[in-house]
């Protein structure tokens, strides 16, 4: 029998967390934002293929969902005039346990009018640059030396790890540089170009990805493009980052779409991936959508951080459990 009353990460780390949670807050104050707070349950919900809420029946309200982000409710609030805004969130999301997920984690979510993707690059390796300073200075780890930070286009992350470009190889040359570090392909993938990208950025990129330190990765193919803005060219991309922490996967930022047609259609067809791998639909007819109708989005750009994820990177540690306290075999 196992012992599991008491907290998994220890009240030194619990105060070290708390620490630098304050720093995330000054930078933002200081940037000119201002924190907010939103519903954790609502009627809206982002729709996305591969993330599932929490569906909590409310009799005759009908459903309401654990918030995945804070995202609808944010945007809502640049609709009414907001030109900076930030949330320390906490979100909930099914099926993610491991040392680097758990169901229910901190996100600091932060929107700023009239900026890019580029500009919040910035302003996130800003931010990640003093809460390293902040452990360096008090100590709590003793390495000072900070990674530099690379930007790399999509396609140049893929043309210096695997050789070739995402955008113009064929499914062919996609699905036989995949074979180089997996043996057997996921039944149907060969047919499934997103499919390959994504098994070819886990097992080649990412570990090109590691040995560089921090790194943006930026525009992403626009069938990638969440609700992100496309650029369009000979081969569109969506405005959009991430950033890798020696693998880790911290942030998504988006220069953010700001049509509300569109995002409907882009909701719809996420809803249409979620039916064809069995998964229940997500409502799309939101007040975000009728927010956006009524009183346009701005032109905006938006992050979405795993704050948990970067404190352990800025502690050096292994396991989310080793930064929360009740994760979720013990909450």
């Amino acid at each position: 029998m196992t012992s599991d009353e008491l907290p998994s990460a220890t009240l030194l780390r619990l105060r070290q967390r708390a620490f630098l949670l304050a720093e995330v807050r000054a930078f933002f104050v200081e940037r000119g934002h201002f924190e907010v707070q939103t519903p954790i349950l609502s009627a809206d919900c982002c729709v996305d293929a591969w993330i599932d809420p929490f569906a909590v029946p409310m009799g005759d309200s009908g459903t309401r969902y654990l918030q995945t982000s804070p995202e609808f409710a944010l945007k809502r609030l640049l609709c009414a005039g907001a030109d900076k805004v930030f949330e320390v969130a906490r979100v909930f999301r099914q099926d993610e346990v491991g040392p680097r997920h758990n169901p229910e984690f901190t996100m600091i979510e932060w929107y700023e009018r009239g900026t890019d993707h580029h500009v919040q690059m910035d302003a996130v390796e800003q931010l990640v640059k003093r809460l390293h300073s902040t452990a360096v200075a008090q100590g709590w780890i003793t390495s000072s030396s900070l990674p530099s930070f690379s930007r790399l286009s999509y396609e140049q992350a893929f043309q210096q790890s695997v050789g070739l470009s995402p955008f113009t190889a064929s499914l062919q040359e996609l699905a036989a540089a995949a074979l180089r570090t997996t043996h057997v392909l996921p039944a149907g993938i060969e047919h499934d170009r997103d499919g390959l990208l994504n098994l070819l950025l886990a097992e080649q990129v990412e570990p090109f990805l590691q040995k560089l330190g921090g790194v943006f990765v930026y525009d992403y193919p626009a069938s990638q493009a969440a609700l992100a803005k496309i650029r369009g060219g000979d081969a569109p991309v969506a405005e959009r980052f991430e950033l890798y922490l020696n693998r880790i996967e911290i942030c998504n930022g988006y220069h953010e779409l700001t049509e509300p047609a569109e995002l409907q259609q882009r909701m719809q067809q996420q809803n249409a991936k979620r039916l064809a791998a069995g998964k229940p639909a997500i409502p799309v007819e939101s007040r975000l959508l009728q927010a956006m109708t009524m009183h346009p989005l701005p032109d905006c750009a938006g992050v979405a951080l795993g704050f948990d994820r970067l404190a352990m990177w800025c502690l050096g540690l292994t396991s989310i459990q080793e930064i929360i306290a009740f994760p979720f075999d013990r909450a």
